[in-house]
């Protein structure tokens, strides 16, 4: 039997009512609350424009819609390409971070390999029209193989050659070059005194990794093989690299000072001030081109040149199939808010916005019926999308991958820049230093 409290019930009564007030009004402030404004969805953007600001405009506009149609408020960072990645794993690694995020396409088996996104399986694609509506080629990279994918395209994007057709006109250059050799050719006439026959962002470890694995392909090379293992060192690896960086050390068609562009907008300001011809960049570059203050008909595209003939082994690759993915994050207490973000974002009239605004692709086949991405320069890099990209390896390592390869390519820009010698012994040295870097980190070597 328990002893007989001396309190009387009144008393008790008495006692326990601060603590009930307090109870009833928390109760009362969380139901007050079912009619305040729901808790906001973040989002975390990738850089597409010319600027974050300019990012924050677009998106702001079309989430405002959203918010509109659905209730449902988004705050939106846009997250410069240098941070994103980091940003991500960052937030994979915590659990605490955004509910919706878009992220390079090239890292999506690496960021799947985490475990911190969420897969669409049929079900869940179903909701965005079936599998078969997105574009095959982005498709392709949206995750690892055999698996569901854990995050699904929104951005469609492959590299070109812009130009100006006035310096061409200029330098007496009537036809397109087909060949690497005539691309040389070209860039060379393009070359005098302060000006350079081409730009590129030299000092962008992501672009630095494109064009690496893109030669790569040209040369024959794979960086990483059917076993998932790094083969950075292999004569053909070496000779794709040493064939990229050569347009600094040894063309001399690209300017030293591109060894400290770090984006592509900063090749665009170079190209659009006099002082480029021509510009490696992908779709996503032409807004950004106009904005600055050329006219689009002033502004040529063909694609990237291949060797001729190519290498053995070599494919006739001008891209790898580029773009953004939008995943969203496993332990986002708002999962079916973030799935209804994701449905907005690939609907056919927010793909056909985004794209105007962007310069980029749609990635759902139902924005195709508008004519404008079959005519003029989305018609040709659209066709460079669909018929001569190859997706990266989508192995969990890939990132690793883009930021070692990356990095060596860039520092390797540096040094000739500096006017030290970049031959095949300099390039293999960097690329065994990256693998060495993957092995470090638990990477594949």
């Amino acid at each position: 039997m328990f002893p007989r409290s001396s309190e009387a019930p009144r008393d008790r009564v008495r006692a326990r009512c601060p603590v009930l007030a307090l109870v009833v009004l928390v109760l009362a402030g969380a139901l007050a609350g079912c009619g305040t404004e729901p808790r906001r969805l973040v989002y975390w953007a990738s850089n597409q424009g010319a600027s974050t600001a300019q990012d924050r405009e677009v998106l702001r506009a079309q989430l405002a819609r959203f918010t509109r149609d659905t209730g449902i408020p988004v705050e939106v960072d846009v997250i410069p390409w240098n941070d994103l990645l980091n940003r991500i794993l960052g937030a994979a690694t915590s659990g605490t971070g955004p509910d919706v995020v878009d992220l390079g396409n090239t890292w999506s088996a690496s960021l799947q390999a985490t475990g911190a996104f969420v897969e669409f399986d049929e079900a869940l694609l179903d909701r965005l029209g079936g599998r078969d509506r997105f574009l095959a080629s982005s498709m392709s990279s949206a995750g690892m193989p055999g698996r569901p994918p854990a995050s699904v395209p929104l951005y469609g994007l492959s590299y070109a050659v812009f130009y100006d057709k006035q310096r061409f006109r200029e330098a007496g250059i009537a036809r397109i070059p087909e060949s690497w050799a005539e691309f040389l050719d070209v860039a060379g006439r393009l070359t005098d005194g302060g000006r350079a026959g081409l730009t590129v962002p030299a000092a962008s470890y992501t672009q630095n990794a494109h064009f690496a694995f893109l030669f790569g392909m040209q040369q024959g090379a794979r960086f990483i093989d059917e076993r998932g293992a790094a083969t950075f060192t292999t004569p053909r690896a070496v000779e794709a690299v040493l064939r990229y960086v050569e347009l600094m050390s040894r063309n001399r068609v690209v300017r030293a000072d591109d060894a400290e562009t770090g984006s592509a907008p900063e090749s665009v300001a170079e190209f659009t001030a006099g002082r480029a011809a021509m510009l490696i960049a992908q779709n996503s570059a032409l807004p950004a081109i106009v904005d600055s203050g050329m006219a689009a008909e002033d502004v040529g595209v063909f694609p990237l040149p291949l060797p001729d003939p190519l290498p053995p082994g070599g494919s006739p690759v001008r891209s790898h199939v580029g773009g953004s993915n939008v995943a969203v994050l496993r332990d986002s207490p708002r999962r079916e808010e973030s799935l209804r973000l994701v449905e907005f974002l690939t609907s056919r009239r927010t793909q056909v916005e985004l794209s105007r605004s962007y310069g980029s692709l749609p990635v759902v086949e139902d924005a195709y019926s508008e004519p404008e991405f079959s005519t003029g320069h989305a018609a040709v890099f659209g066709r460079l999308l669909a018929r001569e990209s190859v997706p990266v390896p989508m192995i969990p390592d890939e990132s690793r991958f883009e930021t070692t390869v990356g990095a060596a390519v860039r520092d390797l820009f540096a040094r000739a820049a500096t006017g030290r010698p970049v031959g095949r012994e300099q390039v293999r040295a960097e690329l065994a230093r990256a693998q060495q870097q993957m092995r470090a980190a638990g990477g594949s070597g």
